[in-house]
């Protein structure tokens, strides 16, 4: 039965609202065919009714959905991991699902997908985009494996990103679970605003629509930061669905005196995070080379990396910063902060770095920039000192300022550590998710009851 509804082919095709999206772009009006039609229709069946066991048990059973292989480096996988922990020592079950975790069956369906969608638009629109076509790939195969599991067991679906809040939103229409929704990175409307997607294109109409009913198939939105609110309101969510629970996590720092008994003539300062165009490390450089003169006693440690190292590299050999040191990838970050002085991070875009956070904890001096929920979490002049993104010539005034006065160092390392112990830590980031998927869930238990 299960290798039936492995080669089923019914969710391989696009989604009716993204096809209606790709529809009003291309401003035709087809009317669909009987296969579309049942394609369309809504898959009904009555809900299943809880079995005594599920009714006696109080801790839940969770899905974690994310579009993007786990376990792996970065902030979201760190995310998952936190909730994950952190929900199973509250003694719920917690399951993670990722694209890594495909059988080969699925894997081998992609080729005949992306003939089949290739063809779908080709005869709809005589053309198609390469870039929807990969995406409907990869929606469809991540779908198909998701039908062959039996999802009835969990109370609770959560997806990570606006990709699995789609997929998770046309299965629940059978199971009807509380869907929690928490975009962690771009949508669409960041993406135009980096020109990343081009405004008035196909793929615009196209990823708007995924964004829409991302929110649209979500009982509730957790958001990291309270700049994701706006644009969640502008895609049709009410203000009251929306929750934000700043990132937590556990840092264990380690004893600062230990650590630098070797680097006590020099001042350290440290930029930890993937070497990706947006992270700005050249705008960091750059600010290095106007400061040259004095930094005699500093060494800089890149500690990361990723697509852009060797050009960096090349940056920094171009500007004769002979103070720069890549550490590439580390498993050590509480030892290398412990040993640092300050911490820098230039992102240019960003939501809630996970890196600052950790920087928090380990009571660093921060420079950073106005990104995101970045300034929700670092106040200018009091737990940090924010720059414009971009901006080399402010970024090497601030670094100046913090290499020149080690009082305000440590008044802005003691006061970052405040906050973060207050506010940041994964017991409380633990504790209001809970706390939410609670509140539906019994919510669910007593419309079942009536």
């Amino acid at each position: 039965m299960k290798d039936k509804q492995m080669n089923d082919s019914s969710s391989q095709v696009p989604y009716p609202y993204l096809v209606s999206a790709t529809d009003q772009y291309y401003g035709v009006n087809i009317t669909p065919t009987e296969d579309n039609q049942t394609i369309m229709k809504k898959r009904k069946k009555e809900k299943k009714k809880d079995s005594l066991d599920r009714k006696k048990r109080k801790n839940l059973r969770i899905l974690i959905a994310t579009y993007w292989d786990y376990p792996a480096i970065g902030g979201l996988q760190k995310y998952i991991t936190t909730l994950k922990d952190g929900m199973e020592k509250l003694g719920h079950y917690v399951d993670v699902i990722a694209p890594n975790h495909f059988p080969n069956k699925i894997k081998d369906l992609n080729k005949k997908i992306v003939t089949e969608t290739k063809q779908f638009y080709i005869n709809r629109y005589g053309s198609y985009s390469d870039k929807i076509v990969k995406e409907n790939r990869r929606l469809a195969s991540y779908e198909i494996m998701l039908r062959n599991m039996s999802l009835e067991k969990y109370d609770i679906f959560h997806a990570q990103d606006r990709f699995t809040a789609n997929i998770l939103g046309r299965l629940n229409e059978d199971y009807q679970k509380p869907l929690f929704f928490t975009p962690h990175g771009f949508m669409t409307q960041r993406r135009l605003n980096f020109n990343l997607i081009e405004q008035g294109s196909l793929e615009e109409a196209y990823f708007l629509s995924l964004d829409q009913k991302a929110v649209e198939s979500s009982d509730h939105v957790i958001t990291l930061c309270d700049t994701f609110h706006p644009m969640l309101e502008k895609l049709g969510a009410k203000e009251s669905k929306i929750t934000t629970v700043y990132t937590g996590i556990d840092f264990k720092s380690m004893n600062p005196r230990r650590a630098r008994k070797k680097l006590e003539d020099k001042t350290i300062v440290t930029c930890i995070t993937r070497l990706r165009p947006r992270k700005g490390h050249k705008y960091l450089f750059e600010a290095l080379s106007l400061l040259k003169s004095t930094l005699k006693n500093v060494d800089v440690w890149i500690v990361g990396d990723g697509e852009m190292r060797e050009e960096l590299e090349n940056q920094v050999q171009d500007l004769q910063l002979n103070n720069v040191f890549f550490l590439g990838e580390r498993n050590d970050i509480p030892r290398l902060l412990s040993q640092s002085d300050i911490f820098v991070l230039p992102t240019t875009s960003d939501t809630l770095p996970i890196a600052i956070i950790e920087a928090m904890f380990a009571q660093k001096a921060i420079i950073t920039t106005n990104c995101g929920g970045i300034p929700e979490i670092i106040q200018d002049n009091h737990s940090g000192l924010i720059a414009e993104p971009g901006n080399s010539l402010q970024l090497a005034e601030k670094l100046s300022l913090l290499l020149s006065d080690s009082a305000l160092r440590e008044t802005l390392a003691q006061n970052a550590k405040a906050f973060a112990d207050k506010h940041l830590t994964s017991t409380n980031m633990i504790k209001k998710i809970e706390e939410i998927y609670q509140s539906f869930h019994r919510q669910g238990e007593n419309e079942n009851a009536t």
